[in-house]
């Protein structure tokens, strides 16, 4: 007989602390600061040139534009609007799994596409400071990776482009790969990243459903479909860079629950170490590894096999010339020999935040403001034991992890890409909300304008 789960009462003042009020004003506290970053780094910018942006806080620039995207993203957004919420309560879930990726993959691709083929999808990653300006470089592939670090810094012989420098190896070799087995060229390195970064909806489910209940997990599912983050998602290699990390938390969290603790916990070991070979700044996700550990009751028979094959990557690249640490080190002088350097931090680090929200979306600002509620009320005894605190506690850690990166001066701009692996999750906040239509509306709202208002830098 098939166990019907519990289900989150929102009317309980554990979970729902506050009501719309509080909510509004949140929302209202949030849209002040993106009013604030706008004007302000708009005076920067004019003034001194030193944000090195188009349309602060975000990269790009003020085009009001439509494209063949157009239509698909209203359908997916009224589709998602009026019949996710109850899709979600029907479904099996396994089918919900299924309809969470091919809703995502629809929204994602519809908005990449407002911009059109060659310049929402397929030349992308092609610019001059993007991967696939360097394939050629990996014909000998250890031989590249033992000269990589003497290409980092600018001023050094043919210093490899931005990103490129900008990251570990394993980030261009996944581009690399893609070319060698034949999916050469922007068209396939977007089609990747679209597809491959949409699965990290699927990974966030699986991870709360495991720490905090499915009930809960069904309430995130549209919020992670209709995501005002999918308009960077499709458009730059951090979409990719979040899934790996997505799946690397959801492969944890089944094995510390439970699951297969030998496999899943091994699986999540070598995709901890792809994460920290694909970006520098994703060695934060080890902060949610953390929620993920004390909320699967601290079993820790699985972190021998999570540890076992964390160490396979970095023994691979290390093995073929690579200094993980050494580049980190060149990277650091990199940085501030370029935009890192002119950026004003007094300014990046509240601005960044501003760029979160659009990048989040009101729902989950109000979602993390009930999250916060539900910490503050839950007494200490309970904070492990309830769904409501497990997922505030889960959604918490991501957002000390990007707090940590605010504060470390390494991430002054260009967030709404960078921080998008610690920003999904963020969302599964938005399953505290009641009435989830009409915060739904105002995601796809959000992520409409921004996509046709705003020609995005990535």
């Amino acid at each position: 007989m098939k166990r019907t789960p519990p289900r989150t009462d929102l009317r309980d003042p554990a979970v729902r602390p506050g009501g719309a009020a509080a909510d509004a004003y949140a929302v209202a506290a949030a849209g002040l600061l993106v009013l604030a970053a706008a004007l302000v780094g708009t005076y920067l910018q004019n003034r001194y040139g030193t944000l090195r942006v188009g349309w602060p806080p975000l990269v790009g620039g003020w085009m009001p534009h439509a494209g063949p995207g157009t239509p698909a993203a209203l359908a997916v957004a009224v589709a998602v609007v009026a019949y996710g919420p109850s899709l979600t309560v029907r479904l099996p879930w396994r089918p919900l799994l299924l309809a969470v990726w091919g809703g995502a993959l629809a929204w994602t691709w519809s908005l990449a596409l407002v911009d059109g083929w060659q310049r929402g999808v397929a030349g992308r990653l092609t610019t001059r400071h993007e991967y696939l300006q360097v394939i050629d470089r990996f014909q000998d592939v250890p031989e590249t990776l033992r000269d990589f670090h003497a290409h980092i810094l600018i001023g050094a012989p043919d210093n490899w482009p931005a990103h490129v420098a900008g990251h570990p190896p394993g980030a261009t070799l996944t581009f690399v790969l893609l070319d060698r087995i034949g999916l050469g060229g922007g068209a396939w390195a977007g089609a990747f990243v679209v597809t491959a970064g949409t699965t990290a909806a699927v990974a966030v489910l699986v991870t709360v459903r495991r720490l905090a209940g499915e009930d809960l997990a069904r309430r995130a599912a549209p919020f992670l479909v209709l995501a005002p983050a999918a308009v960077w998602t499709g458009t730059s290699a951090d979409g990719w860079f979040a899934a790996v990390a997505a799946w690397a938390l959801a492969l944890l969290a089944l094995a510390v629950t439970g699951r297969r603790p030998a496999w899943t916990g091994l699986g999540a070991g070598l995709l901890f170490g792809v994460t920290v070979y694909l970006s520098y700044g994703l060695t934060l996700v080890a902060v949610i590894a953390a929620a993920v550990l004390l909320l699967g009751a601290r079993r820790l028979r699985p972190l021998p096999y999570v540890a076992a094959g964390f160490l396979v990557v970095p023994a691979v690249f290390t093995a073929l010339g690579f200094d993980w640490w050494e580049a980190y080190r060149l990277l650091v002088t990199r940085y501030h020999q370029g935009a890192g350097g002119v950026r004003p931090y007094g300014y990046w680090v509240w601005a960044n935040l501003a760029c979160t929200v659009l990048v989040v979306g009101p729902a989950t600002v109000a979602g993390l403001r009930r999250g916060g509620g539900v910490l503050l009320g839950a007494a200490r005894a309970a904070l492990l034991r309830g769904p409501a605190p497990r997922l505030a506690l889960l959604a918490g850690s991501a957002l000390l992890a990007l707090l940590i990166a605010d504060l470390s001066g390494m991430s002054k701009a260009e967030t709404e890409r960078i921080w998008l692996p610690f920003a999904l999750w963020l969302l599964p906040a938005c399953s505290f909300l009641p009435g989830p239509r009409g915060w739904l509306a105002g995601q796809a709202a959000l992520a409409l304008l921004l996509n046709h208002l705003v020609l995005t830098g990535w």
